[in-house]
C-alpha cells in the first residue's frame, strides 16, 4: 500500500525502519523540525528525521502539519494510508478526514492514552502492556482499536529494554495490519472501552524526584522507567541533585531522605526500608558507580 508517515521519536524510528522495508515503504515522512538537546542546547534532527534521510524517503520538517502547504504535500503523495506513530503534535482537521489514518501506540488500549505509556506502565507495576494499531480521532488515542499484541513486563525491565521490544513488536503489527487492508481483509474496529480509561501524562520534572514518604519499589520502578533516556533525580541536602540511573530494594531501613553508607553501600532511606543506589550521577558530572561515588563523597 502506498503510505505517508508521521513520527518523531527514536520508537517511531525503529517503526518507520520495519514499515520501509516492507511491502509499504512511506512515500513520505513528516516529522518535526530540528529542536536544541543534549548538553549543548545544539539544534538536532528529530530521529525520526535522521532516519528517513539515511533511508532515502523524502522528508518534509513542518512547524505544523495542520497547515494547507502540508496537507497539499501530503495528498500529492497520494497515501492510501497515513501512519501515525509518537509525532508529538495534534493533527487536526480537515486531514483528520481527508485521508485514513492509522495510529501505532505503544500500550494496550484504554490502558495508558498519553504521552508517556511505556513509562507509566513500567511505574505502576503493570504487568503486561503491549502495542495498539487504532484510527487516529480528534480525541487523545481514543479512537477504535483494530489490532493489539501483548508483551510481558520483566521484573529488571527499564524504559530502554522494554521500548526496544514493543517498537519491534509494533513495526511488526503494523505491517501485518497494511498487509490485511492491501489483501482487502481490513480488520474490524472497535470502540475502546470507557471503563478501562488510564491516561499516561508526560513525564514532568516532579515524576522524576524520588520521593522518600514513598515505598522503596516504588521508587526502584521510577528509575527503571525513567533510564535511559530520562533520569530519576534524588534531592540532596545541599540542594543539589543526584541522578539515579541503577537501583535496587534493599532490606535495611535507613533514615528517610538522606543518603546512608552500610557495608560499603549507597542506600537512600524511603519509607518502608532503603533504595540501595547501584549506579549515579552527580550534577554536573559522570555517571559513575556507587563506590566511585562513594570514595568522593562522604555520607
Amino acid at each position: 500500500m502506498r503510505t505517508v508517515f508521521l513520527g518523531t521519536s527514536e520508537f517511531a524510528a525503529a517503526v518507520l525502519e520495519r514499515l520501509a522495508a516492507s511491502d509499504h515503504r512511506p512515500a513520505l515522512v513528516l516529522s518535526r523540525p530540528n529542536r536544541p538537546r543534549g548538553r549543548g542546547r545544539r539544534k538536532a534532527a528529530p530521529p525520526v528525521a535522521e532516519r528517513a534521510r539515511a533511508l532515502g524517503i523524502a522528508l518534509g520538517q513542518p512547524e505544523s502539519v495542520n497547515e494547507p502547504p502540508v496537507q497539499a504535500l501530503i495528498a500529492e503523495a497520494k497515501p492510501e494510508i497515513v501512519v501515525v506513530c509518537a509525532f508529538g503534535a495534534l493533527i487536526k482537521e480537515p486531514l483528520l478526514s481527508a485521508h485514513k489514518l492509522l495510529n501505532v501506540h505503544p500500550s494496550l488500549l484504554p490502558r495508558w492514552r498519553g504521552a508517556a505509556p511505556i513509562e507509566r506502565a513500567i511505574m505502576a507495576g503493570d504487568k503486561r502492556t503491549g502495542v495498539s494499531i487504532m484510527r487516529l480521532t480528534a480525541g487523545l488515542d481514543s479512537g477504535p482499536v483494530c489490532l493489539t499484541a501483548a508483551e510481558l513486563i520483566a521484573l529488571e525491565d527499564t524504559y530502554g529494554s522494554l521500548a526496544t521490544r514493543l517498537q519491534e513488536l509494533g513495526g511488526e503489527l503494523l505491517v501485518r495490519t497494511l498487509d490485511l487492508f492491501a489483501e482487502g481483509e481490513a480488520p474490524a474496529f472497535a470502540e475502546q472501552d470507557e471503563a478501562g480509561i488510564t491516561y499516561a501524562e508526560k513525564i514532568g520534572p516532579e515524576d522524576r524526584l524520588l520521593d522518600p514518604s514513598r515505598p522503596a519499589s516504588e521508587l526502584e520502578r521510577i528509575v527503571r522507567a525513567l533510564h535511559p533516556h530520562i533520569g530519576a533525580r534524588v534531592a540532596l541536602a545541599d540542594g543539589t541533585l543526584l541522578g539515579v540511573h541503577r537501583a535496587r530494594d534493599a532490606a535495611e531501613r535507613t533514615p528517610v531522605g538522606t543518603l546512608s553508607t552500610v557495608a560499603g553501600r549507597l542506600l537512600y532511606g524511603a519509607c518502608d526500608r532503603a533504595l540501595e543506589l547501584l549506579e549515579v550521577q552527580p550534577s554536573g558530572g559522570r555517571p559513575m558507580d556507587a563506590a566511585a561515588y562513594l570514595r568522593g563523597h562522604a555520607c
